[in-house]
């Protein structure tokens, strides 16, 4: 079944990229931004940590793109203790002037984290519920089918130190911008990965405040959850960041 669920998603994708004959020629331009930060954290891992993030977006008539990377390396009294990172990419086509459908695909690894890595791939139908400046507010709901390396604790009565943990799972979204001015904007993201065998549940929010030209200073705030972990790991992580912006337009 899981690879049935898969192939789908793939297929899904190929059809999408297929039917994009004329999507060069609509094309209006990457906009995006990259970000060097410092951070404090707690759950599994508490300790100073230094941090990049890079999103880039692609938007035609009716072809949107959006790819974003991120990592994470810090270290307590000499020791590494955080080393991880995140890549994702979507694609999607306007189906009318407010629906959309789309298709997903993220992975992770974290070296110190009750998940050593993990990955979904999925599609679905995404709605843009507010357009006028100077709120933008989009919601997506999908499945697709994930798959996460569990990291057991030591003496665990399986004498394995970790087991992969498989499943078809449910997806809701939400991207939420508001521009208090020209210079100041507010954001809040949203995802919620339900199944049967975790749910896990990320959120971040984060104002951003132009500095000159293209630079800009964010502060923010993630919180990711599951709602099953193994023993002797925390069931949430929290990161607050602090760091410098440069806008690609």
């Amino acid at each position: 079944m899981y690879r049935l669920a898969l192939s789908a998603v793939f297929a899904i994708s190929l059809s999408l990229g297929a039917a994009q004959q004329s999507w060069a020629e609509e094309d209006m331009g990457w906009t995006g931004q990259a970000s060097l930060n410092g951070s404090k954290t707690t759950g599994n891992n508490e300790t100073t940590v230094l941090g990049f993030a890079t999103k880039v977006e692609n938007r035609g008539s009716d072809w949107r793109h959006s790819a974003k990377v991120s990592g994470d390396y810090g270290k307590n009294q000499g020791e590494t203790n955080i080393r991880r990172y995140r890549l994702g990419y979507k694609i999607g086509r306007d189906f009318a002037p407010a629906v959309y459908g789309y298709a997903n695909a993220d992975y992770f690894n974290d070296s110190f984290g009750s998940y050593k890595n993990g990955y979904f791939a999925g599609g679905g139908v995404g709605y843009t519920l507010i357009v006028d400046d100077p709120t933008q507010w989009q919601i997506e709901s999908g499945a697709g089918y994930r798959s996460q390396k569990a990291r057991l604790a030591q003496g665990n009565p399986l004498g394995i130190p970790s087991v992969i943990e498989d499943s078809l799972s449910a997806r809701l979204y939400s991207d939420f911008e508001h521009a208090f001015s020209e210079q100041v904007t507010f954001s809040n993201d949203t995802e919620v990965l339900y199944s049967e065998l975790d749910t896990f549940i990320v959120n971040e929010a984060g104002i951003t405040s132009d500095l000159f030209d293209s630079f800009a200073i964010r502060a923010s705030f993630r919180l990711e959850t599951h709602s099953d972990v193994p023993d002797g790991r925390e069931k949430t992580d929290t990161i607050s960041r602090v760091g410098l912006v440069y806008k690609m337009n």
